[in-house]
C-alpha cells in the first residue's frame, strides 16, 4: 500500500507539545500526538519535537522521507521575554555632530523592564565614523568586558539614524566587528521603517533572544535531519504564515506571540473562514483575532509594554475558558466567570466526577489564590472538592458535541450545577445559561469592539471555536449574539493543523514618500523574491500591495505555498451547492441570485437590491468549489475577459470608476480572478500603480486565459 506524502505541523507548548499528520493532497488529519514539552532536557525543546514526530510517524505508517512538509511553532521567544531568560546585547550607536545627540539616548533602553525586578541587560558604546575600524574594534572589545549589569555583551546590534536609506554605516560596523564571533544584527536588517528609537529597540529586543534560539534552531536543524526528514524545516511566525530556519535565525523576533497565530492560520486553511472571528479557548483564556475577507488582521505588537515594528497577529485575550470558576455575590446571584480557572486552583471540574462522587454535594466558596476574593464556587461531596466550571455550565444545558475534547455525561453535569441550582433558587437549565451568560459577555464585549474596528461584515461574519475548550464559549455567544458560530475540526489541535497548513510569508514595508509605480513594483518584487528564496513555489506566490498615502507606506506581503497544492478531494461543491450558499450569504432568495461571470476555481453570483428608492446597488459574492464565500461586497461591477483583452478593458474600467475629490485621487478597490487565484489589489488608490500591479498579475499568463474583475468605487 503506498503511504501518503504528509505535512507536519509541530506547536511546542508550555506544558505540551502538540503534532499532527495532514495528507499534502487531501489535507485531512491522518495522526495526531501529545508528548511532555523537554524544556529541561540537555536538547532542549529540540527532544520533544523529535520524539513527537518519531511517534507521529509510527501512527500513521509514514516514513521520514514521506514528509513533504515539516514546520513548528514555539513559545521559547515569548517565555524567553517574559522570563527575563535574555542574553546581554552590546549596543553600537553611529554618529557624529546632532546624530550623536539621538544615537547616545538609545543608551536607555538598559531600563527596559523583562520581568518584574529584571530589566534588559544592555551596554552601549558609540562610534562617530563607522568607517573608522580601530574605533569600532575598541567598542566591541569594551561592551565584551562588560559594561552593564549582565556582564559582557553576548549579541551585537549596530544603529544609526537614516539606515533605511543609508545602511552603509550600520554594515561597515558589523564587518569590523565580524571577527570578534558574537551574533550581530543591524537595525536596518530588522525593519525598514523609519523612526531610529522604535527601529533600534526592535533590533535590540530581537537581539536578546537571538543567541538562544540560535541555539535551539541549531539542535532542532539537526535533530530533524538525523531523523532522516529531507523537507526544510519551517517555523511558525507571528502573523499566521511560516518562515524558513535561517530566516528565523535571523530575526527570531517573528516568533513572539506566534502561538494564537498557529490556530488563526488553522481556522484559515481548514476552516476556510473568510470574515468573521477566530475564538481559541483552553483552561483559563480565550485568544480572539479577526480574519476579514479572507486574511488575518495584523498590527504593530506591544513588546515589552512599547510599541515595536513587529508586525503581529491582533490577538485580544479574556481571563474566560473552559476551566475558568464561577463566582457568586453576597445575595446569591453568579455575579462572574475567572478569572481563576480550576487548573490555578489545582481542583478537577465537577462534571467529569462520577454520580457517586457528587453525592451529598454542598456548594462552598474559596480563594484559589492568596488576595484572591472568597466567592469562587466549589462543590464539597463525598468524591471531595470539585470546581464550578464553564465546561460543566456548557456540558449541563448541552452545548457540548458528541465526540468533544470537553464533552461529558450530561447526568454528572446537571448533578454538579443541580446544589448551585439550588442556592440560586432555579433549576439546573437556568443556573447554568446564566453561568455561561456571564462568562460569554466577557467574550461578546471583546468580539464586538473588533467587529467595528475591523468593519466586518455581520451578515456574512462567522464565529469559528478553537481549542479544547471551544464549546464553552462559542456556541452560546452564537446563540446570544445572532452570529452563526461553530466549532472548528479537531478544534483540541487547531494550532498545530494551523502549523502544518501554514503558507509561507515575508511581508516588506518602506518609506517611500510619492510612490512611483517602479518602487511599487519594487516592494513587490522584493517580497515576491523572499518567499520564494524561502522555499514557496513561485508559480503559487500571491502577493498583496498595500500604498499608504498619509504615511507614504509601501508594504507587500507575500505568501506561498512549499509545493503546488493540488487538491484532489472526495467532494466539490455543485452548482447548486454554491448557489444555496451564494444566496445563504446575500439572505436572498436562490431564484433571485444569479451568475455573473466564473473562472475554473471561482463562481462570482450577484443580486440587485434597492437603497432608498434611488441608488441601485449590485451585491456581489464569489464562491469557491468548496462552496465557502472567498469575498463579498456591498456593490460591485463586475466584467469578464481575457489576458490578452485585459491591459484595455481594465484601463477603461478604472478610469471610469475612479473618483476625485478633496481627499484626493482614488482607484477602485480591484480584485481579478486568475486562474486558482483572487489577487487582491485593493490596497492601492493610484489608478496607475494599480493598473502597472494588475499587468504584473497578467505577464505569466497565457492570452486566452478568462479574466474577472470586481470592482468596488470608492466614495
Amino acid at each position: 500500500m503506498n503511504t501518503p506524502r504528509i505535512r507536519v505541523g509541530i506547536d511546542v507548548g508550555g506544558t505540551f507539545t502538540d503534532a499532527v499528520a495532514v495528507d499534502a493532497t487531501s489535507l485531512e488529519l491522518l495522526g495526531q500526538v501529545k508528548v511532555p514539552t523537554s524544556h529541561h532536557h540537555e536538547d532542549g525543546v529540540a527532544h520533544g519535537i523529535v520524539e513527537a514526530l518519531d511517534r507521529l510517524l509510527e501512527q500513521t505508517g509514514c516514513a521520514p522521507t514521506d514528509v513533504a512538509f515539516l514546520a513548528h511553532g514555539t513559545t521559547q521567544a515569548t517565555n524567553a521575554l517574559l522570563e527575563g531568560d535574555v542574553a546581554t546585547v552590546g549596543l553600537i550607536g553611529i554618529g557624529a555632530g546632532p546624530s550623536a545627540v539621538f544615537t547616545r539616548r538609545l543608551a536607555s533602553f538598559g531600563k527596559l523592564e523583562l520581568a518584574p525586578g529584571k530589566r534588559l541587560p544592555l551596554a552601549y558604546a558609540h562610534v562617530a565614523d563607522p568607517d573608522d575600524a580601530a574605533a569600532v574594534r575598541r567598542a566591541v572589545e569594551q561592551l565584551k568586558d562588560g559594561q552593564s549589569e549582565g556582564g559582557g555583551a553576548q549579541v551585537l546590534v549596530a544603529s544609526q539614524p537614516f539606515s533605511v536609506d543609508r545602511p552603509e554605516g550600520e554594515r561597515a560596523v558589523l564587518d569590523a566587528a565580524r571577527p570578534y564571533g558574537l551574533p550581530m544584527t543591524a537595525a536596518h536588517e530588522i525593519t525598514s521603517l523609519y523612526g531610529l528609537h522604535k527601529r533600534t529597540r526592535t533590533a535590540v529586543v530581537n537581539a536578546a533572544i537571538l543567541p538562544r534560539m540560535l541555539a535551539t534552531a541549531d539542535l532542532v536543524d539537526a535533530s530533524i535531519t538525523k531523523a532522516g526528514v529531507t523537507a526544510p524545516l519551517m517555523v511558525m511566525r507571528c502573523d499566521g504564515g511560516v518562515m524558513a530556519l535561517d530566516e528565523m535565525r535571523r530575526r527570531p523576533l517573528l516568533t513572539v506571540l506566534s502561538g494564537p497565530a498557529a490556530g488563526v492560520a488553522g481556522a484559515l486553511m481548514q476552516e476556510r473562514v473568510s470574515e468573521g472571528a477566530f475564538l481559541e479557548t483552553g483552561g483559563t483564556s480565550t485568544d480572539i483575532s479577526v480574519v476579514r475577507r479572507g486574511k488575518v488582521a495584523v498590527r504593530h505588537a506591544t513588546v515589552l509594554g512599547k510599541t515595536s515594528y513587529l508586525n503581529a497577529l491582533d490577538v485580544r485575550t479574556v481571563g474566560v475558558g473552559g476551566g475558568s470558576m464561577v463566582r457568586i455575590g453576597d445575595d446569591g446571584r453568579v455575579t462572574g466567570v475567572g478569572p481563576r480557572s480550576a487548573h490555578i486552583a489545582g481542583l478537577p471540574y465537577a462534571c467529569f466526577a462520577s454520580p457517586g462522587q457528587l453525592r451529598d454535594a454542598k456548594v462552598d466558596t474559596v480563594r484559589p489564590m492568596d488576595g484572591d476574593p472568597a466567592d469562587y464556587v466549589v462543590i464539597d461531596a463525598a468524591g471531595g472538592r470539585f470546581a464550578l466550571t464553564m465546561t460543566c455550565a456548557a456540558n449541563a444545558v448541552g452545548r457540548v458535541p458528541e465526540g468533544d475534547f470537553a464533552r461529558c455525561d450530561p447526568s454528572s453535569a446537571r448533578a454538579a450545577i443541580a446544589p448551585l441550582a439550588a442556592v440560586l433558587g432555579t433549576d439546573v437549565a437556568t443556573a447554568a445559561t446564566r453561568i455561561l451568560d456571564a462568562g460569554v459577555a466577557q467574550v461578546k464585549t471583546v468580539v464586538d469592539a473588533m467587529i467595528r474596528d475591523y468593519r466586518l461584515d455581520k451578515d456574512t461574519a462567522v464565529l469559528v471555536g478553537g481549542g479544547g475548550g471551544a464549546a464553552s464559549v462559542t456556541p452560546h455567544l452564537a446563540r446570544t449574539s445572532g452570529i452563526e458560530g461553530r466549532i472548528a475540526r479537531h478544534n483540541e489541535v487547531i494550532s498545530p493543523i494551523g502549523v502544518a497548513l501554514a503558507l509561507v510569508r515575508e511581508q516588506v514595508e518602506r518609506i517611500v514618500p510619492g510612490a512611483s509605480q517602479e518602487q511599487i513594483l519594487a516592494v513587490r518584487g522584493e517580497a515576491e523574491r523572499a518567499v520564494v528564496a524561502q522555499g514557496a513555489a513561485a508559480e503559487g506566490v500571491e502577493v498583496e500591495v498595500t500604498v499608504d498615502p498619509q504615511t507614504s507606506t509601501v508594504r507587500a506581503v507575500a505568501t506561498g505555498a512549499t509545493e503546488l497544492r493540488t487538491q484532489d478531494r472526495s467532494h466539490r461543491a455543485d452548482d447548486t451547492e454554491r448557489l444555496r450558499a451564494a444566496a445563504a450569504s446575500l439572505k436572498a432568495d436562490p431564484a433571485a441570485v444569479h451568475v455573473l461571470a466564473g473562472t475554473t476555481a471561482h463562481t462570482v453570483y450577484g443580486t440587485r437590491t434597492h437603497r432608498r428608492l434611488r441608488k441601485a446597488l449590485r451585491p456581489v459574492r464569489i464562491v469557491d468549489m468548496d462552496g465557502v464565500v472567498r469575498h463579498h461586497a456591498a456593490d460591485a461591477h463586475v466584467e469578464s475577459t481575457t489576458v490578452a483583452g485585459a491591459p484595455e478593458v481594465l484601463a477603461r474600467l478604472v478610469g471610469e470608476s475612479t473618483s476625485y475629490g478633496d481627499g484626493g485621487v482614488r482607484a477602485p478597490a480591484l480584485r481579478l480572478l486568475l486562474g486558482s487565484r483572487i489577487a487582491d489589489l485593493s490596497g492601492v488608490l493610484d489608478p496607475q500603480p494599480l493598473l502597472a500591479l494588475a499587468q504584473s498579475e497578467l505577464r505569466t499568463r497565457a492570452a486566452d486565459e478568462p479574466v474577472v474583475a470586481v470592482l468596488e468605487v470608492r466614495s
